[in-house]
């Protein structure tokens, strides 16, 4: 028996269930959320819900990792060649404000949720935020050299207050398109090279 193929808009699919659960769960909380209540925001079958997904803690954790991966790699990968520190600390501040649009739901689950899902699968989603600290942590090393070193205290804590401005954003600025992102983006760039150039 041949095995069964995927159709071809399976990833599309699968893509709008992610979308329609993260609204879930990020706006009725995960706990309080059914795979019933998942298949009626999505327009489909409960049955067909199990087809993508086998339950709601898959989908928690594909939420996190598409979103986290994406995220990781789009900064991770910009071409910052060239750039001075100063210039790849705007490029990667504004890179991830952009990212960040129109997720809001699927950061909000990042910031609450997480923590439902088991340890190996924490493991895995923090070890993408991991690697976007260290990148941006590299270029403020090399923003303020002699402020950090031998202190990576200060420098963990400069990086996180970075990550903090970022992404609490959409608690009080819902809905932002990427004009008034990518101002803020400025904001904090300037913010943050005035504060660690401070000796």
């Amino acid at each position: 028996m041949a095995a069964r193929s995927i159709a071809r808009d399976h990833d599309e699919k699968r893509g709008q269930i992610l979308l329609a659960a993260a609204k879930v769960f990020a706006t009725e909380g995960y706990d309080r959320s059914s795979m019933t209540r998942l298949a009626e925001e999505c327009g489909i079958s409960k049955a067909n819900i199990y087809h993508y997904y086998p339950s709601k803690e898959a989908l928690l954790y594909d939420i996190l990792d598409s979103h986290l991966r994406a995220l990781r790699d789009t900064v991770l990968g910009l071409d910052l060649a060239g750039l001075t520190a100063e210039q790849q600390l705007r490029e990667v501040v504004r890179a991830i404000m952009l990212a960040y649009e129109g997720y809001d739901y699927k950061h909000r689950i990042q910031m609450n949720e997480m923590a439902l899902l088991p340890d190996d699968q924490q493991r895995e989603l923090r070890g993408l935020q991991r690697d976007l600290v260290r990148f941006l942590s590299d270029i403020l090393s090399h923003i303020a050299p002699d402020r950090f070193k031998g202190d990576a205290g200060k420098l963990r804590g400069s990086t996180m207050a970075v990550f903090g401005m970022l992404n609490w954003y959409f608690t009080w600025a819902r809905g932002a398109g990427s004009a008034e992102r990518e101002d803020y983006a400025a904001i904090v760039a300037d913010m943050v090279l005035g504060g660690v150039k401070q000796v």
